[in-house]
This record gives structure tokens, C-alpha cells and sequence, in this order.
């Protein structure tokens, strides 16, 4: 029991000494009056506990809960959570096809990877995992969750979500496959819009856009880019660099990570000419754009060289280490954050009510029901153009166009199905529901990227917030020092107390 008790005060000691910000006095104090009340509760639970308990369980158990109290990227790892992750990177597993993170005590989807199981099933950002297979997920860690949603190739896993605005969860049977990713897909859009959809960022990303552009060029002159990172949880940081100064003139600082520790502090900056430096630019996000989708959309926003329509982004602005342990299990710990070049963090709100992410120059706010429409179009636009002509339309023009035909099917009856069979067989063109890539092809056409950024004001509003967090940091390190200066006040008084009480009396 005491050897176990030791291992966890060793560990929560080590811990502490590497996360708390305050004094190395203060911090001792404190620190140790805490653990000491940790292993008088662990014993009286050893002792007393009516059905007994495990103390390396209690142990595991307290370690998760120092970690919980971090941020929901931080977590403790046990052996096979550890080895599991490790498989995942080796590309070694089969599951459904989602990125997902915690988020007020449930797994929450970032984004599902397009064509995989989870995509197809129409499982969107936002949606919360309530039950795997009839077990409960409240408060499930994200490692216990991936390891019940992955298996064997072809097997069936029932995930249960709760959705926004759903009255009831909502089951979806999946059967786990290989998850293929492929990253970069493209399309000439009329009047020469280089239209590119990039699901990740990896090694090969940067290098993978370069050569569709010039795919693309090769069929006629690009006169504008839409980057679509819309559902894209992100990725390699070097990646997002690299697609970065396509676009930016070379030597320019486009992020900065900032820990606790000065030697933690990196500056990236663009390299290479800048091949696609002056076309007009738009890029698409929405809430399942994360990370290195934000790295790109913000700083691409910051040089006033994009403009960024869609919904508030992710909000994950954060770098993890894995700090491996002895024992075989392992520490995967937040150590610096983002910051984008004009200095504004990438952040995520816990309220209801708070924006996150990278704000859009222009916002949409889509219905779920329109959300699943897209995702089920959403690969049209790749279709073959020797076959079918492409056209995307807004909504507006979607539910007229609807309407309509409800109304001719009424009218006309039977005769209306002989002659809506045959027009089909006739139409040619592929209509795709889109608001947000039709007003992006509008403001391209008119020629009016640059009006759009100058005119933004959602820029000026993250930066307001960024001031603001400043303002709180600096509030924050002005009563720390407050703190420290009365606890060493109050230690010199203690010492001079002493020292009177020691001194012989006359």
C-alpha cells in the first residue's frame, strides 16, 4: 500500500513542480499540504471503503483527475491507450473515419474524414457521443472511445449521438473499414476558378495543391482560388507552413508557438517565391475546420491576403509533446499555444455563447438539415467534366427550384412522372446546394476579393478579443507577484519571530 501511495506522490510531486506557475515557496507549501491530504484520503479509503479497492487503480485514478484539470487535449495515457495510440500513427487499424476531442464531459466529432464510414452515415461536426455500443460515453475519455470505435476490418460498431436541435439521440450503425484519405481533390470551375477541397495536412499536402494548381493552369488561365478547408481537423504544422507560402511572400512570420518556457518559443516563417502570390483568394472553413486549418485561414486573414467565408472555426490553437513514463504508460501534455502573426491566439470558448476559432470576413449559419445536403453533394463538384456540366447554387435557388417541380408533379399527375422520367434522362447538369462556395464563386466573378478584406471587420474583432486575454494575462501576473512578495513578507516575519523568541531575554 505505502509503496504505491509513494509512486503516486512521486509522480503528482513531478507533475506539479512541471504545471504550476506560481512561487517555488508558495508552490511547496501549497503543493505538499495537498498531497498530503491525498494520501490520508487514499488510506482511509484502503482502510474503510466498504467494498475495497484496488490502491493502483486509486493511484491511475487520481493521476487522471490532476490531468482532467488541465485542457481537454492533456491526458494521461495507460499502457495499451499508449500502444493503441502509438498503432494509430503506423496506420495499423480500422474504424469508423472521425476526429474527435473532449468537450464538457463528452467525445465531441471535430470532423468526420470524407468517404469514410462515418462521413457517408452523415455524422457531423459538433454531434456528441452519448453511447458506444450501448455504453455509456459521458465523461469517457478520448482514448477509451477510440479504442471501443476501432477493430477489425469489416466489423459493426453502434455509435449513439446526441445532435443539436435532434429531439432524441440518434443511433448509426457503421462498419469499421481502412481509413483512406485523400488529401487533396480539385476542379476548374467556370470562368477559371481554381477550385481546391483539402481533407488533411500531411507530408505531402503542400506539394499535392501545387500540382493540381498547375493541373489546373494547364487548362486555362486561373483568374481565382478557393481553398475549401471546410471539415478539415488539420494536421502536420510544416504542412500548414508550406501551403502557407504559396501564398505569401517569402522570410514572412506567419506563426509563433509560446510556452511557459523561453526555449519552447519557435518562429515560422514562409519560404520559396510565393507561386500563387496574386490571384484573388477565398478560403472556405466551418466549426469542423481545426488546427492547422486555422493556422492557415487566420494567417492567410492577418496578411489580408484571403478572404475567409464560412462558419467560426474548431478553436484548437495548442501544441502536445507525448512524454513517455517508465512504467509504460505515457503523458500527452499541452506546452505552448498558437499565435497568429498579428499576435492573436487561436482559442476555443467554453460558453455557450463564445465565439471560437478563426472568425469568417463573411458568416453563414447553416441548418443541420442543410449541413447533411452538403455533405451528401458535396463530392459532385469532382465529377467528370466531359460528362457533366457543374453548377453550384445557393439555397434560395435550391428551394424554388424544388417548389416548382412540387408544384408541376401536383397539377399534372400521372402525366407529370412520364415527363419528369424523360427529362431526366436529358439533363446534363449537376447541380450542386452550396451557399457558401456560390457566394465565394459570385465574389470572385465580380471581381471583388479585395473590396470583401478591406471592408472585414471580423479581424479587428479577434484581435479586440486577443487585447483582452493580454489585458487578463497581465492582471493575472501582477497578483501573482502580489502573492509572492506577501508570502515572502509573511517568511521573513516568520524567520525574525523565530529568531526573537531564541534571543535571551535582559
Amino acid at each position: 500500500m505505502m509503496k504505491q501511495i509513494s509512486k503516486l506522490v512521486v509522480l503528482l510531486t513531478l507533475f506539479f513542480a512541471l504545471t504550476l506557475s506560481v512561487s517555488p515557496v508558495y508552490a511547496a507549501d501549497e503543493t505538499y499540504d495537498k498531497l498530503k491530504i491525498m494520501v490520508d484520503v487514499m488510506e482511509l479509503i484502503n482502510e474503510h471503503y466498504v467494498d475495497g479497492k484496488d490502491t493502483p487503480d486509486m493511484a491511475v485514478g487520481a493521476i487522471k483527475g490532476v490531468v482532467g484539470t488541465l485542457d481537454p487535449y492533456s491526458q494521461y495515457m495507460e499502457e495499451k491507450a499508449y500502444k493503441d495510440m502509438k498503432s494509430e500513427t503506423e496506420g495499423s487499424f480500422s474504424g469508423i473515419g472521425i476526429q474527435i476531442a473532449a468537450k464538457n464531459g463528452y467525445v465531441t466529432v471535430v470532423s468526420p474524414i470524407p468517404d469514410s464510414p462515418a462521413y457517408n452515415a452523415g455524422i457531423l461536426p459538433g454531434d456528441k457521443i452519448y453511447k458506444i455500443n450501448s455504453k455509456s460515453a459521458v465523461n469517457m475519455t478520448v482514448e477509451e472511445a477510440v479504442s471501443l470505435m476501432k477493430g477489425k476490418f469489416g466489423t459493426r460498431v453502434t455509435v449513439t449521438m446526441l445532435r443539436d436541435g435532434a429531439p432524441e439521440p440518434i443511433d448509426f450503425v457503421l462498419r469499421r473499414d481502412k481509413i483512406k484519405i485523400i488529401s487533396v481533390r480539385s476542379a476548374l470551375l467556370d470562368n477559371g476558378i481554381a477550385y481546391v477541397r483539402l481533407s488533411e495536412f500531411n507530408a505531402q499536402s503542400a506539394r499535392d495543391i501545387e500540382q493540381a494548381l498547375d493541373d489546373l493552369s494547364k487548362q486555362g488561365q486561373i483568374k481565382g482560388i478557393i481553398l475549401d478547408l471546410r471539415n478539415n481537423p488539420g494536421g502536420l504544422v510544416d504542412s500548414a507552413i508550406a501551403i502557407i507560402s504559396m501564398f505569401v511572400k517569402d522570410k514572412t512570420v506567419t506563426l509563433t508557438t509560446r510556452g511557459r518556457h523561453k526555449k519552447i518559443l519557435q518562429e515560422y516563417y514562409t519560404t520559396g517565391s510565393a507561386k500563387y502570390g496574386q490571384e484573388p483568394m477565398i478560403v472556405l472553413v466551418n466549426r469542423g475546420s481545426a488546427s492547422a486549418s486555422e493556422i492557415v485561414s487566420g494567417s492567410l486573414q492577418d496578411f489580408k491576403r484571403a478572404l475567409i467565408l464560412g462558419a467560426n472555426t474548431f478553436g484548437k490553437g495548442s501544441v502536445q509533446t507525448i512524454l513517455p513514463l517508465s512504467d509504460g504508460t505515457a503523458l500527452r501534455l499541452t506546452i505552448a499555444k498558437y499565435y497568429l502573426p498579428s499576435g492573436r491566439p487561436i482559442v476555443r470558448g467554453e460558453g455557450p455563447n463564445d465565439r471560437n476559432g478563426i472568425t469568417p470576413d463573411i458568416e453563414f449559419k447553416l441548418s443541420i438539415e442543410d449541413e447533411i445536403r452538403l455533405y451528401v453533394d458535396s463530392n459532385k463538384v469532382f465529377m467528370d467534366p466531359q460528362k457533366n456540366k457543374i453548377e453550384i447554387i445557393s439555397k434560395a435557388q435550391a428551394d424554388k427550384e424544388r417548389a416548382d417541380k412540387a408544384g408541376i408533379e401536383i397539377s399534372t399527375g400521372a402525366v407529370a412522372v412520364t415527363t419528369a422520367a424523360v427529362t431526366v434522362a436529358k439533363i446534363e447538369t449537376i447541380k450542386i446546394e452550396d451557399d457558401v462556395l456560390k457566394r465565394a464563386i459570385d465574389i470572385t466573378n465580380g471581381g471583388r476579393v479585395k473590396e470583401y478584406i478591406s471592408s472585414s471587420k471580423a479581424l479587428d474583432a479577434d484581435k479586440l478579443a486577443a487585447e483582452e486575454e493580454r489585458k487578463q494575462e497581465a492582471e493575472n501576473a501582477k497578483k501573482l507577484k502580489e502573492e509572492e512578495k506577501a508570502v515572502k513578507e509573511k517568511s521573513n516575519k516568520l524567520e525574525v519571530d523565530k529568531i526573537d523568541k531564541t534571543m535571551p531575554k535582559k
